[in-house]
């Protein structure tokens, strides 16, 4: 019983690491996203 009494909390922490994680990967695709149209406005104002 124990050991299903403490797997519950492990459960829980592994959440909110995937929650953190999928933020991150968020952030990082908000970012690059920022950069390509960034880059396409750069190169349609030359064309």
């Amino acid at each position: 019983m124990e050991a299903a009494k403490t797997s519950t909390p492990v459960e829980n922490k592994e959440e909110t690491s995937l929650k953190g994680t999928m933020v991150s990967v968020l952030f990082v695709l908000g970012v690059i996203v920022v950069m390509w149209v960034g880059v396409f406005w750069l190169y349609m104002s030359r064309v």
